[in-house]
């Protein structure tokens, strides 16, 4: 059920998923996907305003409808996160998405899309930076969703400083995961992950510490960890401690919740709520190898 490679030509739709953006903040990523030699569908909920979304939650709901039922658009990304994916989920039809699956690219509040997709049908998503972000990020960040859409490729070699808080190992599964206070908020809902024998990507911003162990203690109690083939920790941005330590970096916290696992462990990775936010395929198999504390991370080729 992966869905096809795009090809020059093909198009690709711009949408608000959840907060309102202008027309002026996605021109850098139209100009970028243009250069891929492919064709741009700007939404309706562009430039749409209802109070801090991109348009009320029909307007939205409608927009990504559209997109996901024309078959000439093979992929869509949202255009920011924010918060408000969780306000339509239930509300999109995805029966014609399971039949021709197209790429659904996002990350953050989109976590809401990848987990209920992967829940439901099964269907590959990616992990990626939005248009909102294209000025200030990486060309390797920009790079890195073009292999995965235009080339069927994700490959990385990733050391970190965080040397603590790896382990060794190697292990083949797909990736599940996201933005922590999404998986968290999601839990007991039909969107909620099943993450036996996969590997646990986690990314967050500007949380407090001790608002972060709650939301771990929540995963774990709805036994996110228990059969874990691997866990990427990624990017932990701008991370807020209390006036009363909490005693702990965020890094060593979730690291505490899985360092009894025989799994491969690497914190650190490059994607997240950074300027270089690489692109990781959620939902499809990949090889993960940790050694002397370098992940090599490589889409699985059947």
């Amino acid at each position: 059920m992966l869905p096809p490679k795009l090809n020059s030509g093909d198009k690709i739709g711009i949408a608000a998923f959840a907060k309102k953006i202008s027309f002026a903040e996605i021109q850098n990523s139209i100009s970028v996907f243009k250069s891929w030699g492919l064709e741009v569908v700007v939404g309706q909920t562009i430039g749409a305003d209802w109070h801090q979304f991109g348009g009320n939650d029909e307007m939205r709901k409608d927009d990504i409808q559209s997109m996901i039922d024309d078959p000439e658009i093979k992929a869509i990304i949202s255009a920011r996160g924010g918060y408000g994916s969780v306000r339509i989920i239930d509300d999109i039809d995805f029966s014609v998405f399971k039949k021709n699956p197209k790429w659904i690219i996002g990350f953050s509040d989109v976590t809401t899309f990848h987990s209920h997709i992967h829940s439901n049908f099964g269907i590959p998503t990616i992990h990626a930076t939005m248009p909102v972000f294209f000025p200030n990020n990486s060309i390797e960040s920009i790079n890195s969703i073009k292999s995965i859409l235009m080339d069927d490729v994700m490959e990385y070699n990733e050391a970190t400083t965080y040397t603590y808080f790896c382990k060794n190992g190697e292990a083949t599964a797909e990736i599940v995961g996201g933005n922590l206070s999404i998986l968290y908020s999601n839990c007991g809902s039909n969107s909620s992950i099943n993450t036996d024998g996969k590997i646990l990507f986690l990314e967050d911003l500007c949380e407090y510490h001790y608002a972060t162990d709650r939301m771990l203690q929540n995963l774990k109690r709805n036994k996110f960890f228990e059969n874990l083939a691997g866990v990427i920790i990624g990017s932990f941005s701008d991370m807020k401690d209390s006036s009363v330590p909490f005693g702990k970096t965020v890094e060593e916290m979730v690291f505490d919740y899985v360092k009894h696992l025989d799994i491969p462990i690497f914190t650190g990775f490059s994607a997240g709520h950074i300027p270089n936010n690489k692109a990781l395929i959620l939902g499809e198999k990949v090889n993960m190898i940790v050694n002397n504390n370098v992940v090599n991370l490589t889409l699985k080729k059947d």
